[in-house]
Protein backbone atom coordinates (compact mmCIF):
# COMPACT_ATOMS: atom_id res chain seq x y z
CA UNK A 1 0.00 0.00 0.00
CA UNK A 2 1.23 3.55 -0.59
CA UNK A 3 2.38 4.98 2.77
CA UNK A 4 0.32 8.14 2.17
CA UNK A 5 -2.87 6.05 2.25
CA UNK A 6 -1.94 4.51 5.61
CA UNK A 7 -1.04 7.79 7.31
CA UNK A 8 -4.68 8.84 8.11
CA UNK A 9 -5.08 5.70 10.26
CA UNK A 10 -2.04 6.43 12.46
CA UNK A 11 -3.14 7.56 15.94
CA UNK A 12 -1.07 10.31 17.49
CA UNK A 13 2.65 9.52 17.85
CA UNK A 14 4.52 7.47 15.28
CA UNK A 15 5.65 4.17 16.74
CA UNK A 16 6.10 0.70 15.29
CA UNK A 17 3.02 -0.51 17.11
CA UNK A 18 0.94 2.45 15.87
CA UNK A 19 2.17 1.91 12.31
CA UNK A 20 1.30 -1.80 12.45
CA UNK A 21 -2.16 -1.01 13.82
CA UNK A 22 -2.70 1.57 11.05
CA UNK A 23 -1.65 -0.93 8.36
CA UNK A 24 -4.05 -3.54 9.75
CA UNK A 25 -6.84 -0.97 9.74
CA UNK A 26 -6.06 0.34 6.24
CA UNK A 27 -5.83 -3.09 4.65
CA UNK A 28 -9.45 -3.82 5.62
CA UNK A 29 -10.82 -0.79 3.76
CA UNK A 30 -12.78 -1.94 0.68
CA UNK A 31 -11.63 1.02 -1.44
CA UNK A 32 -7.94 0.73 -0.50
CA UNK A 33 -5.48 0.69 -3.40
CA UNK A 34 -2.57 -1.72 -3.43
CA UNK A 35 0.71 -1.68 -5.34
CA UNK A 36 1.10 -4.85 -7.46
CA UNK A 37 4.32 -6.79 -6.96
CA UNK A 38 6.69 -6.53 -9.93
CA UNK A 39 8.53 -9.50 -11.37
CA UNK A 40 12.31 -9.82 -11.22
CA UNK A 41 12.53 -9.06 -14.95
CA UNK A 42 10.50 -5.87 -14.53
CA UNK A 43 12.66 -4.72 -11.63
CA UNK A 44 15.79 -5.39 -13.69
CA UNK A 45 14.45 -3.33 -16.59
CA UNK A 46 13.57 -0.47 -14.25
CA UNK A 47 17.09 -0.66 -12.79
CA UNK A 48 18.43 -0.10 -16.32
CA UNK A 49 16.15 2.91 -16.74
CA UNK A 50 17.06 4.47 -13.41
CA UNK A 51 20.77 4.00 -14.06
CA UNK A 52 20.44 5.49 -17.54
CA UNK A 53 18.63 8.54 -16.15
CA UNK A 54 21.44 9.07 -13.65
CA UNK A 55 24.10 8.81 -16.35
CA UNK A 56 22.20 11.17 -18.64
CA UNK A 57 22.19 13.79 -15.89
CA UNK A 58 25.92 13.31 -15.38
CA UNK A 59 26.52 13.59 -19.12
CA UNK A 60 24.54 16.82 -19.20
CA UNK A 61 26.61 18.26 -16.37
CA UNK A 62 29.90 17.31 -18.04
CA UNK A 63 28.82 18.63 -21.44
CA UNK A 64 27.66 21.91 -19.93
CA UNK A 65 31.09 22.36 -18.35
CA UNK A 66 32.81 21.48 -21.62
CA UNK A 67 30.75 24.16 -23.37
CA UNK A 68 30.95 26.81 -20.64
CA UNK A 69 34.73 26.92 -20.16
CA UNK A 70 35.51 27.69 -23.84
CA UNK A 71 32.58 30.14 -23.86
CA UNK A 72 34.32 32.23 -21.21
CA UNK A 73 37.20 32.62 -23.69
CA UNK A 74 34.89 33.59 -26.52
CA UNK A 75 34.93 30.13 -28.15
CA UNK A 76 31.38 29.02 -28.96
CA UNK A 77 30.54 25.33 -29.10
CA UNK A 78 27.44 24.64 -31.26
CA UNK A 79 24.33 23.63 -29.35
CA UNK A 80 23.26 20.01 -29.27
CA UNK A 81 24.69 16.90 -27.66
CA UNK A 82 26.18 15.72 -30.97
CA UNK A 83 28.22 18.89 -31.50
CA UNK A 84 29.23 19.03 -27.84
CA UNK A 85 30.49 15.44 -27.83
CA UNK A 86 32.33 16.02 -31.11
CA UNK A 87 34.13 18.98 -29.51
CA UNK A 88 34.77 16.86 -26.41
CA UNK A 89 36.44 14.15 -28.51
CA UNK A 90 38.64 16.79 -30.15
CA UNK A 91 39.62 18.18 -26.77
CA UNK A 92 40.33 14.71 -25.38
CA UNK A 93 42.58 13.99 -28.37
CA UNK A 94 44.46 17.33 -27.97
CA UNK A 95 43.01 18.48 -31.28
CA UNK A 96 41.63 21.85 -30.11
CA UNK A 97 44.34 24.41 -30.95
CA UNK A 98 41.96 27.30 -30.27
CA UNK A 99 42.10 26.52 -26.54
CA UNK A 100 44.97 27.67 -24.29
CA UNK A 101 47.15 24.81 -23.04
CA UNK A 102 45.94 24.91 -19.43
CA UNK A 103 42.28 25.19 -20.41
CA UNK A 104 42.76 22.38 -22.92
CA UNK A 105 43.91 20.07 -20.12
CA UNK A 106 40.87 20.86 -17.99
CA UNK A 107 38.46 20.55 -20.90
CA UNK A 108 40.19 17.34 -21.98
CA UNK A 109 39.62 15.78 -18.55
CA UNK A 110 35.94 16.77 -18.63
CA UNK A 111 35.67 15.54 -22.19
CA UNK A 112 37.03 12.11 -21.26
CA UNK A 113 34.44 11.89 -18.50
CA UNK A 114 31.60 12.88 -20.84
CA UNK A 115 32.70 10.37 -23.48
CA UNK A 116 32.99 7.58 -20.91
CA UNK A 117 29.48 8.31 -19.62
CA UNK A 118 28.16 8.37 -23.20
CA UNK A 119 29.64 4.92 -23.82
CA UNK A 120 27.97 3.58 -20.67
CA UNK A 121 24.64 5.05 -21.77
CA UNK A 122 24.91 3.30 -25.12
CA UNK A 123 25.67 0.02 -23.39
CA UNK A 124 22.58 0.37 -21.21
CA UNK A 125 20.49 1.17 -24.27
CA UNK A 126 21.74 -2.01 -25.93
CA UNK A 127 20.66 -3.94 -22.84
CA UNK A 128 17.24 -2.26 -23.00
CA UNK A 129 16.97 -3.13 -26.68
CA UNK A 130 17.62 -6.80 -25.89
CA UNK A 131 14.93 -6.70 -23.17
CA UNK A 132 12.56 -4.97 -25.59
CA UNK A 133 13.02 -7.67 -28.22
CA UNK A 134 12.30 -10.36 -25.63
CA UNK A 135 9.16 -8.63 -24.32
CA UNK A 136 6.04 -9.15 -26.41
CA UNK A 137 4.17 -6.50 -24.39
CA UNK A 138 6.86 -3.86 -24.96
CA UNK A 139 6.79 -4.52 -28.72
CA UNK A 140 3.02 -4.05 -28.79
CA UNK A 141 3.23 -0.81 -26.81
CA UNK A 142 5.86 0.49 -29.23
CA UNK A 143 3.29 0.37 -32.05
CA UNK A 144 1.73 3.55 -30.60
CA UNK A 145 3.05 6.63 -32.46
CA UNK A 146 5.48 8.62 -30.34
CA UNK A 147 6.31 5.70 -28.03
CA UNK A 148 9.81 4.42 -28.73
CA UNK A 149 12.18 1.98 -27.11
CA UNK A 150 12.50 3.83 -23.82
CA UNK A 151 8.79 4.55 -23.41
CA UNK A 152 7.70 1.02 -24.32
CA UNK A 153 10.17 -0.73 -22.02
CA UNK A 154 9.51 1.65 -19.12
CA UNK A 155 5.74 1.20 -19.44
CA UNK A 156 5.97 -2.60 -19.70
CA UNK A 157 8.29 -2.76 -16.70
CA UNK A 158 6.25 -0.40 -14.50
CA UNK A 159 2.65 -1.48 -15.08
CA UNK A 160 2.18 -4.97 -13.66
CA UNK A 161 -1.61 -5.35 -13.80
CA UNK A 162 -3.55 -2.99 -16.10
CA UNK A 163 -6.83 -4.49 -14.89
CA UNK A 164 -6.49 -2.50 -11.65
CA UNK A 165 -7.68 0.49 -13.70
CA UNK A 166 -11.34 0.47 -14.78
CA UNK A 167 -10.58 2.26 -18.05
CA UNK A 168 -7.96 4.35 -19.79
CA UNK A 169 -8.93 7.52 -17.94
CA UNK A 170 -7.96 6.26 -14.45
CA UNK A 171 -4.71 5.06 -15.98
CA UNK A 172 -4.03 8.52 -17.43
CA UNK A 173 -5.00 10.06 -14.09
CA UNK A 174 -2.53 7.71 -12.35
CA UNK A 175 0.15 9.26 -14.55
CA UNK A 176 -1.20 12.75 -13.66
CA UNK A 177 -2.05 13.52 -17.29
CA UNK A 178 -5.63 14.57 -16.56
CA UNK A 179 -6.66 18.02 -15.26
CA UNK A 180 -7.39 18.43 -11.58
CA UNK A 181 -11.04 18.83 -10.58
CA UNK A 182 -11.59 21.59 -8.06
CA UNK A 183 -15.05 21.94 -6.51
CA UNK A 184 -16.24 24.48 -3.95
CA UNK A 185 -19.68 25.88 -3.20
CA UNK A 186 -21.28 23.61 -5.75
CA UNK A 187 -19.07 24.93 -8.55
CA UNK A 188 -16.57 22.77 -10.36
CA UNK A 189 -13.67 23.81 -12.52
CA UNK A 190 -10.68 22.07 -14.00
CA UNK A 191 -7.11 23.08 -13.31
CA UNK A 192 -3.71 21.98 -14.52
CA UNK A 193 -2.23 18.50 -14.10
CA UNK A 194 -1.06 17.63 -10.59
CA UNK A 195 2.34 16.14 -11.56
CA UNK A 196 1.96 13.64 -8.70
CA UNK A 197 2.21 10.46 -10.77
CA UNK A 198 5.23 8.62 -12.13
CA UNK A 199 7.46 11.46 -13.30
CA UNK A 200 9.62 9.24 -15.50
CA UNK A 201 6.70 7.78 -17.48
CA UNK A 202 5.04 11.17 -17.82
CA UNK A 203 8.26 12.71 -19.11
CA UNK A 204 8.76 9.93 -21.66
CA UNK A 205 5.20 10.33 -22.97
CA UNK A 206 5.52 14.12 -23.18
CA UNK A 207 8.86 13.81 -24.98
CA UNK A 208 7.35 11.40 -27.48
CA UNK A 209 4.43 13.71 -28.18
CA UNK A 210 6.81 16.63 -28.63
CA UNK A 211 8.63 14.55 -31.25
CA UNK A 212 5.32 13.89 -33.02
CA UNK A 213 4.51 17.59 -33.12
CA UNK A 214 7.92 18.39 -34.58
CA UNK A 215 7.50 15.71 -37.22
CA UNK A 216 4.06 17.09 -38.00
CA UNK A 217 5.66 20.36 -39.15
CA UNK A 218 7.66 18.57 -41.86
CA UNK A 219 5.22 15.77 -42.72
CA UNK A 220 1.70 16.99 -41.86
CA UNK A 221 0.06 14.39 -44.06
CA UNK A 222 1.47 11.43 -42.11
CA UNK A 223 0.51 12.75 -38.66
CA UNK A 224 -2.47 11.73 -36.55
CA UNK A 225 -5.43 13.78 -37.89
CA UNK A 226 -6.50 14.51 -34.31
CA UNK A 227 -3.14 16.21 -33.73
CA UNK A 228 -3.77 18.79 -36.45
CA UNK A 229 -7.21 19.56 -35.03
CA UNK A 230 -5.80 19.84 -31.50
CA UNK A 231 -2.96 22.15 -32.54
CA UNK A 232 -5.45 24.43 -34.26
CA UNK A 233 -7.40 24.90 -31.01
CA UNK A 234 -4.85 24.63 -28.20
CA UNK A 235 -1.42 26.07 -27.32
CA UNK A 236 1.58 23.90 -28.08
CA UNK A 237 2.31 22.69 -24.54
CA UNK A 238 -1.33 22.08 -23.76
CA UNK A 239 -1.65 20.05 -26.95
CA UNK A 240 1.42 18.03 -25.95
CA UNK A 241 -0.13 17.05 -22.61
CA UNK A 242 -3.48 16.30 -24.26
CA UNK A 243 -1.80 13.97 -26.77
CA UNK A 244 0.13 12.30 -23.95
CA UNK A 245 -3.22 11.75 -22.23
CA UNK A 246 -4.64 10.08 -25.33
CA UNK A 247 -1.50 8.01 -25.76
CA UNK A 248 -1.71 6.76 -22.17
CA UNK A 249 -5.29 5.63 -22.76
CA UNK A 250 -4.26 3.83 -25.95
CA UNK A 251 -1.44 2.09 -24.08
CA UNK A 252 -3.87 0.93 -21.40
CA UNK A 253 -6.16 -0.53 -24.07
CA UNK A 254 -3.23 -2.33 -25.68
CA UNK A 255 -2.10 -3.82 -22.37
CA UNK A 256 -5.62 -4.80 -21.30
CA UNK A 257 -6.81 -6.32 -24.58
CA UNK A 258 -3.54 -7.82 -25.87
CA UNK A 259 -3.83 -5.85 -29.11
CA UNK A 260 -1.66 -3.51 -31.15
CA UNK A 261 -2.27 0.12 -32.00
CA UNK A 262 -4.74 0.87 -34.78
CA UNK A 263 -4.75 4.34 -36.35
CA UNK A 264 -8.04 6.25 -35.93
CA UNK A 265 -10.40 6.52 -38.85
CA UNK A 266 -10.41 9.86 -40.74
CA UNK A 267 -13.87 10.63 -39.40
CA UNK A 268 -12.59 10.56 -35.83
CA UNK A 269 -10.32 13.61 -36.31
CA UNK A 270 -12.90 15.89 -34.72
Amino acid sequence: MPPAYVKPYVKRGKTDAADAEAICEAVTRPAMRFVPVKSVEQQAALALHRTRDLLVRRRTQSVNMVRSLPAELGIAVPKGITHALAFARRAAADDAPELPALVAKVVGALAEQAIAVQDRIRQLERELLAWYRASELARRIATVPGVGLLGATAMAATVTDPSQFRSGRPFAAWLSLTPLNKASGGKERRGSISKMGDQSLRRLLATGMTSLIRRNKHHPGSADPRLNVLLARKPLRLATVAMANRTARAIWAIMSRSEVYRAPAPGMAA
